[in-house]
């Protein structure tokens, strides 16, 4: 028996000097010799706890024998049993934190690279001739909406339909994706790989209706009395968050997400073939250590931005963002400004942002998230120059829907109460799953609950809840 590669296999990637001025893929992925030589890490345990740390359960044993055989159809079927969105999943899911941290292999040397062999079976159903034979159930008869075509969304939207319901998902912009599209940059998830993904749950009978904001074009209700049975809302959570302090509203101030959103659903990253108005200074501060904080920083260095600085309140120990994301922002030359709160802005001319007041922090006590609390510390202001700035502090579900939807009952923090297991809300024939329920969280975590609502609507139509 050959000995146990503990080491898992580099995937190709771009050098940081040119990747950090093109908006082409950052991850190359693995080629067929690579992926073989990683898959051959698996040591195809008889119990495998990979798929106990993975929130739409995929069997990832399963799926990783026949891609060691060469058997690529039955690796994407075994996949897409449990996972309707793989080759999503396989490049933004953070598996070091769930998949690869159970891997056995793991607690002697590197987890299998379970992340990179999904991304590979899915691209190579995407690039080749190969499309599943698709056998769908007797139709039910019973229709379902579901308000967002999101992770969440599109996940309920798949399962639903692959168990006979007809499905319609209900999307605010000009295209279907949700954060996938507007959230996620070019250069970490192409534009191309989430249609493909969308294309494949459309031929499942899935209609996908654009430029239709359910709370003004339409209302729940108006949707319950027009013959749907049951609505999923999987809407994310879109309004932003901010600092709330002196200066914050000086033009050069973005959030988040109409930074991302400008860069990325309206295509300024690909100017001047699509115009979109998006201006860039020379010196841009980004506030936040989440992924969010690590795109839109990393997105400021591709338009143009001189120097890009990640300003955090806390310590890098305590950055939320995905370990990958920040050592690539660092390959770019990204400046971290660690344990540095804003607390004002200054402007100049026409009310520009010409610079942002902040306070050296230190670390206190444990609070409820369990990290040390931020403590400011008095004479250590400093201005830092920049011209613009955006603020990546997280968000919060867009109040339309409960304000539009009569008894649906919402938490102080803006989001849907909804049973965990279940996604149920508060409303008859009313579920949620994701952002919208949860607050701002992870990709593969909205998966898991448009998944496991999808289970609890399909017990319901059928009668059986």
């Amino acid at each position: 028996m050959a000995k146990l590669n503990l080491n898992r296999v580099d995937m190709p990637i771009q050098d940081p000097k040119a990747r950090g001025r093109n908006f082409s893929e950052v991850t190359l992925g693995y080629n067929p010799e690579l992926s073989l030589e990683e898959a051959l890490r698996c040591i195809q345990c008889p119990k495998p706890l990979c798929t106990q740390g993975c929130p739409v359960g995929i069997d990832i044993r399963d799926f990783i024998k026949p891609l060691r055989e060469g058997n690529m159809e039955e690796a994407v079927r075994v996949l897409k049993s449990k996972n309707n969105l793989p080759a999503i999943c396989g490049r933004v899911c953070p598996q070091e934190s769930q998949c690869e941290a159970k891997c056995v292999v793991g607690k002697r040397g590197a987890p299998v690279a379970i992340g990179r062999l999904e991304r590979f079976v899915a691209d190579w159903e995407i690039n080749s001739a190969y499309k599943a034979h698709v056998e769908l159930p007797k139709p039910t008869g019973k229709r379902v909406a579901v308000i967002g075509s999101g992770p969440a969304g599109l996940t309920c939207g798949a399962d639903l339909a692959w168990r006979g319901h007809q499905v319609t998902i209900y999307e605010a912009l000009h295209v279907a994706g949700g954060v996938l599209v507007y959230g996620i940059p070019e250069f970490r998830l192409p534009k191309r790989i989430v249609q493909a993904e969308i294309d494949n749950i459309a031929a499942l009978g899935v209609e996908i209706v654009l430029d239709t904001v359910v709370g003004r074009s339409v209302t729940i209700d108006e949707l319950l009395a027009d013959g749907y049975h049951a609505v999923f809302l999987g809407t994310g959570a879109g309004l932003p968050m901010f600092l709330n302090v002196p200066g914050e509203n000086l033009n050069g101030i973005y959030s988040a997400n109409e930074f991302l959103t400008r860069a990325n659903l309206m295509k300024a990253y690909d100017f001047p073939r699509y115009d979109t108005p998006l201006k860039m200074g020379k010196r841009v501060a980004v506030v936040g250590g989440g992924n969010v904080a690590m795109d839109a920083a990393r997105v400021a260095l591709r338009l143009g931005a001189e120097q890009v600085y990640i300003v955090y309140r806390r310590s890098e120990v305590e950055l939320p963002a995905r370990h990958e994301e920040v050592e690539h922002a660092k390959e770019e030359g990204i400046i971290f400004h660690v344990l540095t709160n804003p607390v004002g802005f200054v402007g100049g001319g026409r009310g520009l942002v010409t610079g942002m007041e902040c306070i050296r922090m230190k670390l206190g006590e444990p609070d409820a998230s369990g990290r040390r609390r931020p403590i400011p510390m008095p004479g250590s202001e400093f201005l830092l120059p920049v011209d613009t700035v955006v603020v990546a502090l997280g968000t919060t579900p867009n109040p339309i829907i409960a304000a539009t939807t009569p008894g649906l009952q919402t938490t102080p923090h803006g989001t849907l109460v909804a049973d965990e297991e279940t996604g149920k809300t508060t409303k008859d024939r009313v579920w949620a799953g994701g952002d919208i329920v949860t607050g701002a969280a992870t990709v593969i975590s909205a998966m898991g609950a448009g998944k496991r609502a999808a289970a609890s609507m399909d017990a319901f139509l059928k009668g059986g809840a």
